[in-house]
This record gives C-alpha cells, structure tokens and sequence, in this order.
C-alpha cells in the first residue's frame, strides 16, 4: 500500500474534513509526529468504520508523475492499476499520519478505501495507521516515536 483523503488542495493552508465521509465526529489539528494531523472528538469503539479514503482516481502513469513533481503526496494504491490522490476532493483522511503502533488499518472494500479503527480510541487522540510502504520502496524514516518504532515507514522485510 502506498499513500503517500473538483477543488485542488496540497494543504498549504490547514486541511479539513469532509464530514460526509466521517462515521465519527473527527477534527484537524496540529500533530506531533508531521505537519497536520486528525484527531477524535467522540469515542471511537473498536472495528468501526472511521473513514473513508477519497480523492481523484488516476493510473499508474499520472501516479508516476505526480509523485515525482509535488513535495507533499496523498497517493494510495487501490490496486494494480488505479491510486487514489487525496490531494484532489480529499476526504481529509490523507492527512491521516503514519505510526507503527497504529490505532487504525486501511481496508479496500468494494474500490473504497475505509480506515477502521484497531482498538478503542479516546477523544482527542490521532488517528494513526501505518503506511506499511514497501521493503523495495525508497526508504522513509519514521517519527512517530511509538516504543517499537522500527525507525522507517517502510517494512523491514518482504512480506
């Protein structure tokens, strides 16, 4: 899975949620681990949708070329040949930041992608999944300063 959420946003300006696509009440706000980040405002029980993933449905070529011209990318696979980018009619779910103790997974269910919560999660806490970019991939070092950060975004191993 790569991912690296009409009107073009690169989220110069603060990042917003598109409530249509919230299950649970969610909000924007400054993260510690990277730039912006969601956090909940309501408990959130395990194994609920939380979010869904949406943006402009582009192949692999355009993938190609707007991951190698833009500096921050929203850009996640939904199989062999489509990604969605965030960046474009994003859900907010984009700015979802990356930990290797996550609190939510990805699930592509139906060409949706959805973020489903892991465990309980507080209000106010961020919302979290991890990236899971591949071992082959470009390496990524991670800050997400969980107790068993692996220290890169990427797996560590083919799996």
């Amino acid at each position: 899975m790569s991912q690296s959420n009409g009107c073009v946003s690169l989220h110069e300006s603060k990042p917003s949620i598109d409530h249509r696509f919230a299950a649970f009440r969610l909000r924007v706000g400054a993260s510690k681990i990277h730039r912006w980040g969601i956090f909940a405002e309501e408990f959130i029980p395990k194994g609920r949708k939380v979010v869904e993933y949406t943006g402009e449905k582009i192949s692999r070529r355009e993938t190609k070329r707007r991951a190698e011209e833009r500096a921050q990318i929203y850009l996640f696979t939904l199989d062999s040949y489509w990604t969605i980018d965030g960046a474009v009619d994003g859900s907010g779910a984009e700015i979802i930041n990356h930990s290797c103790e996550p609190n939510v997974a990805s699930r592509i269910v139906r060409d949706h992608i959805l973020y489903y919560s892991l465990r309980d999660i507080q209000p106010g806490e961020e919302l979290l999944v991890d990236y899971r970019f591949g071992y082959d991939e470009e390496k990524l070092p991670c800050h997400c300063g969980a107790k068993t950060c692996r220290g890169l975004m990427n797996l560590l191993q083919k799996e």
